[in-house]
């Protein structure tokens, strides 16, 4: 007789991420805000944030691996740079992707609604974080993610 249990499928644990591929979605995150906060209030920069928006909505959701910048990431730097030192975990960045989609959500229904100052508000917070993120390797999303883990198990 068969055993069942090695005829299943198991699923593997999530693979750990290059850790400078987040790195390089907050410089181009960064990069699209800041030209929100340039242009704003005008179309251009509401249709920048609604684009934005679902950049953090595909990795809150998917993934930060299956963001449009993950694969500009995996296509054109990630083969110019050596394997990386270690991996990490993707669910601190996924979490990170969760709380900036909150503050562009915000952003974007400031920008539509009229209330200008704060969707610009909303939008510089998370400008501030991307920062953080692409300039001194400090990803305050995934802190906050990992406090939240220490308090649960606390």
């Amino acid at each position: 007789m068969t055993d069942i249990r090695a005829t299943q499928a198991v699923r593997p644990a999530a693979p750990g991420i290059d850790p400078r591929g987040p790195r390089v979605a907050a410089t181009i995150t960064s990069l699209v805000l800041a030209l929100v906060l340039l242009t704003a209030p005008s179309a251009f920069a509401t249709t920048l944030l609604a684009l934005q928006t679902v950049v953090f909505a595909v990795g809150a959701t998917a993934g930060v691996q299956r963001t449009p910048y993950a694969w500009f990431f995996r296509r054109v730097v990630r083969p110019r740079l050596d394997p990386p030192a270690e991996t990490e975990d993707p669910r601190p960045p996924r979490f990170a992707q969760t709380v900036g989609l909150v503050f562009a959500v915000v952003g974007l229904l400031g920008l539509l609604s009229g209330v200008t100052a704060l969707g610009l508000v909303a939008v510089g917070l998370a400008l501030v974080a991307a920062l953080l993120n692409a300039v001194f390797d400090y990803c305050l999303g995934c802190e906050m993610y990992l406090l939240l883990k220490r308090v649960q198990h606390a």
